[in-house]
């Protein structure tokens, strides 16, 4: 009898999504986050088509996935890129090398360093400061450079000033010890990066954390109705899910 009642509980429930997106606020400041089980989600990096030009939009991801008849649950832009859509640094998709590292500084907030790559391997997501992953070679199945870190170690960036005036609204993401928890932030208003930094380590409690983009973060998050229009992007992240 409890085994037919907790099937019948399951289908009232229905099945889990594969991302959990929502909206939050730390210190003033609004965010939208998207927590993905790194362990089981099919998270993943998107540059190119098949005719080797950038996708550069979520809708364009959409139309590769169904060939696989898979959609995304959640996407947002996966660091920074040149004008012509080329990532500015270390690039792996599907095991497969579009860029170098680059171990030193590079342009914009890319070289404030130090920066950092999320790495994203079998059953396992992480954000690795720069000179560590090259140390580590940890093998990643899809692979992105960009910077600055943003919490290093439990510590925040050490070139962030509490009283900057720079904000724009930024996107990053934040990873666990273990590897299996990944969260993706988008701010809804310009923030300064040491309150971005912040919300990662104090409000997510994450120990590292990455930042992508400034300025032209967008985010895919069907579950909020998001969407966010815009010209087109570089490297994307997402999570692929069977389509309905």
């Amino acid at each position: 009898m409890r085994a037919v009642l907790a099937f019948v509980a399951m289908l009232v429930a229905g099945p889990s999504a594969a991302v959990e997106c929502r909206d939050t606020s730390h210190d003033g400041n609004r965010y939208t986050i998207c927590e993905v089980d790194a362990a089981q989600e099919d998270l993943r990096l998107f540059l190119n088509g098949d005719d080797g030009r950038p996708l550069g939009q979520f809708g364009a991801v959409n139309r590769v996935l169904a060939d696989e008849g898979k959609q995304l649950a959640f996407a947002m832009n996966a660091g920074m890129y040149h004008d012509d859509r080329s990532p500015v640094g270390h690039y792996v998709e599907n095991g497969q090398e579009v860029m170098r590292v680059i171990p030193g500084a590079g342009p914009g907030n890319f070289g404030l360093l130090p920066n950092g790559v999320f790495c994203i391997s079998e059953g396992r997501a992480e954000v690795i400061e720069t000179q560590a992953y090259l140390a580590r070679d940890p093998g990643c199945t899809h692979a992105t450079q960009s910077g600055p870190m943003l919490v290093i170690d439990g510590a925040l960036h050490p070139r962030f000033l509490p009283d900057s005036t720079s904000r724009y609204v930024r996107n990053g993401v934040g990873t666990s010890a273990d590897g299996t928890r990944a969260v993706f932030a988008l701010s809804r208003g310009p923030v300064t990066f040491h309150a971005f930094a912040r919300l990662f380590r104090d409000h997510l409690k994450l120990p590292q954390a990455l930042y992508f983009d400034g300025n032209i973060s967008r985010l895919y998050a069907p579950g909020l109705g998001r969407n966010d229009p815009g010209f087109d992007l570089g490297p994307i992240v997402g999570v692929a899910e069977p389509a309905e």
